[in-house]
């Protein structure tokens, strides 16, 4: 049995603020101890349940944020950014049973601790054929056009009940409840360690590869929060404006979905200006 996890830092132990995951600032140093913690627990969790192989897929800003040398040594990490799948890299090559979504958030738009779709601030909406869209939710229709089911997530609680809607039957565990963007009543990563790996080894079961799932096409809209970005936006082929800060566009299937999604945020990304964004 092989299990991926995907990695983002928003919903770790610990985290309620920009700076914490910002890379270069000590409060980002401090908190990598807890992410790496979560995502430990999680490895652990999963051999604990017969896993034969767990890889872990950085998925956070750089991409360069875990300690690899406090992961248990019968796990491989994947660190770096430019991936084909980014979050979920790894999840195409046919031989993962399951992925585990640790230290993951709420989207654009919605309640929960630093919430956000890809962009920190410039989105404030994404929909999936009509439908508000977490990151999870969005890489949860990747990994099954694979025949992956996500097995786990954690985050805060509001990225857990997000879940319910993308992996009803999946292990969540809250490590902190959402009080604001920028507040949470966080639980000491002793704790979160504990039930973190508690999930994991239960849901180690639940690793089963299913049929890959064809539901395509995929319409993907994504509301910004300034006119100038919708316009930028419209370079990637395929994207066109349905707003004045709204763009939307169709794929056949989510691999080439998630592809265009990330052209059209790095698009998004580089037409902010440092004043006046």
């Amino acid at each position: 049995m092989k299990i991926l996890i995907s990695a983002d830092m928003e919903g770790a132990t610990g985290v309620t603020w920009p700076a914490d995951v910002l890379p270069g600032t000590p409060q980002w140093e401090r908190c990598r101890a807890m992410f790496t913690s979560d995502v430990n627990a999680a490895v652990l969790g999963f051999l604990d349940g017969g896993a034969d192989e767990v890889l872990v897929n950085e998925a956070h800003w750089t991409m360069r944020n875990l300690l690899l040398e406090r992961l248990d040594e019968r796990a491989q990490m994947l660190t770096g950014r430019h991936k084909s799948l980014s979050m979920v890299e790894g999840v195409q090559h046919g031989d993962v049973d399951g992925i585990a979504f640790v230290g993951y958030h709420a989207g654009a738009g919605m309640e929960g601790v630093l919430a956000h779709t890809y962009l920190a601030n410039q989105i404030t909406g994404v929909w999936l054929d009509g439908v508000r869209a977490s990151e999870g939710l969005l890489n949860a229709h990747v990994a099954a056009e694979y025949g992956v089911p996500v097995v786990l997530v954690t985050g805060d609680d509001v990225a857990c009940e997000d879940a319910l809607g993308y992996a009803p039957e999946a292990p969540k565990v809250a490590v902190k409840d959402h009080v604001s963007r920028y507040a949470a009543v966080c639980r000491p990563p002793a704790r979160t360690a504990t039930d973190i790996r508690a999930a994991a080894k239960q849901a180690a079961a639940l690793a089963v590869r299913h049929e890959p799932r064809d539901n395509g096409p995929f319409t993907v809209a994504v509301e910004f929060d300034a006119e100038h970005l919708a316009m930028a936006a419209t370079v990637v082929p395929g994207v066109s404006r349905t707003g004045e800060r709204k763009v939307a566009y169709t794929s056949d299937t989510m691999y080439e979905s998630i592809r265009t999604f990330k052209a059209v945020t790095t698009i998004a990304s580089a037409a902010v200006e440092e004043e006046y964004g």
